[in-house]
């Protein structure tokens, strides 16, 4: 039961920011019914039940699933078959994800009914399969990210061009929406899963980056069902928001409703994973049992939540959103850039991505340092998004595009490891508060601006959100790698240090010689072949963060106190002792390694066992 509770007390960082900072609100300058008041504290409490259950519950399950699925995909032979299950996992996790399932129902309400949320839900769905697709291609193949995420805002800048701003925003905001509470965990598991299973040079860049191109591939179908249907502006009125009366009455009436669509959601991923099950896996029954209890506790959660979001909190956040954009429009970017900070410091996913990029980088990017990261930029991003509901020449655009075109220019400046991390960063930041109590917040404010669009301006604060920590963690990256090339680099001795018994007739006592050589990240496999060439046989590489010079030449990020140092690859070579000069002379006679490398060689000696 300790689960439950770490997930409980997790939940609880998220929702308690958010309830103080709205019942002080309530005490104070917003005007709020005694009845929308209750229920909203009703639905916080069924909102911490419901998500605490749900991510418990995901924990038991999707994890699990996930890691079988992706030894399944980088295992198998087949092109087909890859294909085939990375789109379905793609697919069938998208489809019952809380976030997305919200917005759908908020884009249709906002709509008038004309753009369907089961449209939007199943469009998006598909847009995510076949992008996981590509993205298990491209990490299967090598393809570097930052060439292949550059390629795909490259399309869909091109698509941009074509769709209303009312189809910009919402495609933006499908593509935050759909990394949540449950995609985000099991896309992590499928990648890190791949990673270590297709093992190499990359496998610590390979362990992110998929939520990216999930993300991603959320953006491009909404802008082709403006492009192929033709519409370039969503047509209807949104109904006039009357908040319904009541406390236990809204939510018990829509429970049963609520229960189906989640039991829906969730069935065909199930139905996929046991059809492998007894098949392929053939999980041991306790094993077995343990990932049922936890697709219950994931259908009870997901009910909770949805139920608590649709029948209190996002009332509330759209009353506040009306009360003060008729009080100051001004006070509306404070209060946003508040949220921001606080909402993102306590998000779930932020801290399963944080623990995934301790587990990987062996602590040194630490969650801390991603977190300020991602505190800053969130908060700019949701007070430039009031900004742009109170200010009407103010557009989405100025802002999304040339900011991912920025993240993608500075892609290919960044140290490799922020690549993955900083576009896995924009899925995770946009979780279930972003989806619920903010989005409904915007759209509150801009159904209460008059120079304001709720289509076109109450949309696209989520697509902020997921941008912000895209573009914060590459400047982060471009800066970690642009002070560690201005480190001065200690003048490298061309001649090996070796033991004055090397040269002695001592030596021939001496069978085999260990080298061991540090260099700089890319450079093993040249080492390797320089050893090679000089008469070694074979060598083992090992991957590694840290530097052997003096503490003045680590690498520090002094805002924050993070000390952040470079990867590097350990080769060690045994040789015969007679060799063991020649191929130290042959490593550091090489200007690329000594120079870009910053190559360091070490020689150890060992005696051979019962000479005399």
């Amino acid at each position: 039961m300790s689960s439950i509770f770490e997930k409980t007390k997790e939940v609880t960082r998220t929702l308690l920011p958010v309830f103080i900072l709205v019942l002080i609100l309530c005490f104070t300058i917003v005007d709020v019914e005694t009845d929308v008041m209750v229920r909203f504290i009703v639905g916080s409490v069924l909102l911490l039940a419901g998500l605490s259950i749900f991510l418990w519950g995901v924990d038991l399950s999707m994890n699990p699933i996930g890691e079988y699925m992706s030894q399944e995909i980088a295992t198998s032979r087949s092109p087909i078959i890859i294909a085939i299950l990375s789109f379905l996992m793609g697919f069938l996790i998208t489809v019952a994800e809380p976030d997305l399932l919200v917005l759908g129902s908020q884009i249709e309400s906002a709509s008038g009914g004309t753009m369907s949320a089961q449209l939007i839900v199943y469009m998006v769905s598909i847009g995510v399969g076949a992008l996981i697709t590509f993205g298990v291609f491209r990490l299967l193949k090598d393809i570097p990210l930052n060439v292949f995420m550059a390629i795909t805002y490259g399309i869909i800048f091109i698509l941009a061009i074509f769709v209303s701003e009312e189809f910009l925003a919402i495609s933006f905001d499908s593509s935050g929406a759909t990394t949540g509470a449950l995609t985000t965990p099991f896309i992590l598991a499928i990648s890190l899963g791949l990673s270590k299973v297709k093992g190499g040079k990359d496998s610590e860049e390979n362990s992110f980056g998929l939520v990216g191109i999930m993300s991603a591939g959320a953006i491009i179908p909404v802008m082709l069902i403006s492009i192929i249907s033709g519409q370039k502006n969503i047509h209807g009125n949104a109904a006039e928001f009357i908040p319904t009366k009541g406390v236990f009455g809204p939510m018990l009436s829509i429970v049963p409703s609520v229960f189906l669509e989640s039991l829906i959601a969730l069935l065909p991923i199930t139905i996929l994973f046991f059809g492998y099950n007894i098949v392929k896996f053939k999980i041991k029954k306790e094993e077995l049992s343990v990932i049922v209890k936890g697709l219950v506790y994931t259908l009870l959660g997901l009910t909770l939540f949805l139920t608590s979001v649709n029948s209190g909190f996002m009332d509330m956040g759209r009353i506040i959103g009306i009360q003060l954009a008729t009080m100051s429009p001004w006070i509306l970017s404070i209060l946003g850039f508040i949220l921001g900070l606080i909402i993102v410091l306590v998000e779930p996913a932020v801290h399963v991505l944080g623990e995934q990029i301790e587990e990987v980088t062996a602590g040194h990017i630490p969650i801390r340092l991603i977190r300020i990261t991602f505190s800053l930029g969130v908060g700019i991003a949701i007070a430039l998004s009031m900004v742009r509901i109170v200010v009407p020449w103010v557009k989405l655009w100025y802002f999304i595009i040339p900011g991912f075109v920025l993240a993608i220019l500075l892609s290919f400046r960044a140290e490799p490891i922020f690549v993955g991390i900083a576009y896995d960063a924009g899925g995770v930041a946009s979780g279930p508060m972003t989806a619920t109590f903010i989005l409904a917040f915007a759209q509150g404010a801009a159904s209460a601006t008059e120079t304001a669009d709720v289509l076109v301006d109450g949309f696209g604060v989520i697509a902020m959100v997921a941008m912000a920590p895209v573009l914060a963690i590459m400047i982060l990256g471009t800066a970690f790698k642009h002070k560690h090339k201005m480190v001065k680099t200690p003048e490298i001795k061309k001649e090996p240090v070796l033991s004055p018994s090397l040269y002695s007739e001592d030596a021939y006592e001496t069978q085999h010689n260990c080298i061991i050589v540090v260099v700089n990240r890319g450079f093993a496999e040249e080492v390797v072949n320089v050893a090679r060439d000089a008469g070694a046989k074979g060598a083992t590489i090992m991957h590694g963060r840290g530097t052997e010079e003096k503490e003045e030449e680590k690498i520090l990020i002094p805002v924050v106190n993070i000390e952040v140092q470079p990867e590097k690859e350990i080769i060690w070579i045994i040789t015969d002792s007679q060799i063991s000069e020649a191929v130290s002379n042959s490593l550091l006679s090489q200007t690329k390694l000594t120079e870009e490398g910053e190559i360091s060689v070490f020689v150890s000696f060992t005696e051979a066992m019962g000479q005399d």
